[in-house]
């Protein structure tokens, strides 16, 4: 079958033929529908090199991934052939007492691991079929296109996470700051208008970024630069926000992120852009929160899957092929996609 590999580090993806995978003693092989494209790809492909993590390439890409059971090992039960499912990405034991709680983004065994996740170390979903090591990573769908849902297992998680981590901030007459109105970002102000009261601002350097978050339900758009922080302040009367929410996390957003944000508030880093900022007495707002997050939990996909099956929240997708894939990932790379892009290999 045709999947979409890393062979080397800092080498562009290629298509290559692999065998079709067969299930083991409580495996599930999943035929896939579609696997997101992330910008977390674009770091592992390019700034990862060996020793860096427990793994090394070739591997199949893709982390975000829904489609259809087509057979299961010895052992699985509950599942049924032909089921559209979502597959949760995390790597976890599966045993300690966060894994349980279907924590398994904060597995208390990480370092043991040999593994991030599938498409991250293990082979994950821009095949024809998948390989999903243990069935407690399948979230059954009822009426969601697999194709939408499949971006919805991190793009949609990532920021629900997030928000529900500020859930007690984010009541009547709040404002959420969100910056970067990408994969994740148009998510995030979907999520934010679903589930929350609050005023939405959204920024971005793009154009079509900003069109995309004012469709999304953003209540005002900013363009980056010099002038954000200032216009952030002018529309909040001086008060600021009181979550900021930093899908691209490089040194000139979180600088934002901390310039807009208001004392006794959030500041939450999800982009992985690899940014820093200097932490001290004097240089966030007094009592705000400086974090960063990594992914969400099983309870909280199930969420975001019924968020979607309602019609509250909806990934903007582009399909592509297989054969695609690597210009695709050229595309990302080059601030070409607004939503996401999701490989569907049928």
């Amino acid at each position: 079958m045709d999947a979409v590999q890393l062979t080397q580090w800092k080498h562009d993806p290629e298509v290559r033929d692999v065998p079709q995978p067969d299930p083991g003693p409580g495996q599930v092989l999943v035929r896939i529908a579609g696997a997101g494209m992330c910008h977390s790809d674009l770091h592992l492909i390019h700034d990862f090199e060996s020793g860096m993590v427990p793994f090394e390439p070739p591997f199949t890409l893709g982390h975000e991934n829904a489609g259809w059971v087509e057979a299961v090992g010895v052992g699985v039960s509950g599942l049924e052939l032909g089921q559209p499912v979502a597959v949760y990405g995390p790597t976890g034991c599966g045993r300690c007492h966060r894994c349980v709680q279907g924590m398994q983004n904060y597995c208390e065994h990480q370092a043991e691991l040999t593994s991030m996740a599938a498409g991250l170390g293990d082979d994950g979903g821009m095949a024809q079929f998948m390989l999903v090591h243990d069935a407690r990573h399948l979230v059954p769908l009822d009426d969601l296109d697999p194709v939408e849902a499949a971006p919805l297992t991190d793009a949609g998680l990532t920021p629900y996470h997030a928000v529900k981590r500020s859930a007690d901030l984010l009541v009547a007459g709040s404002t959420a700051l969100v910056i970067g109105v990408g994969g994740l970002g148009h998510l995030g102000v979907q999520i934010l208008e679903a589930v929350t009261p609050a005023t939405v601002i959204a920024v971005d350097t793009r154009t079509s970024a900003l069109d995309l978050a004012a469709t999304a339900g953003a209540e005002h758009t900013v363009q980056a630069g010099d002038d954000a922080a200032a216009e952030i302040a002018d529309l909040t009367g001086g008060k600021n926000a009181d979550v900021v929410l930093d899908f691209v996390g490089s040194d000139s957003t979180i600088q934002l992120a901390v310039a807009a944000g208001r004392s006794l508030g959030h500041i939450t880093v999800v982009g992985i852009a690899g940014g820093s900022y200097p932490f001290s007495f004097f240089t966030v707002p007094y009592e705000a929160s400086l974090a960063t997050t990594y992914w969400g939990s099983i309870p909280e996909l199930m969420e975001v899957l019924n968020l979607a099956e309602r019609g509250l929240i909806r990934a903007e997708v582009e399909r592509i092929s297989i054969d695609e894939a690597p210009d695709g990932y050229r595309r990302l790379a080059r601030g070409e996609v607004d939503g996401r892009l999701v490989v569907v290999p049928g």
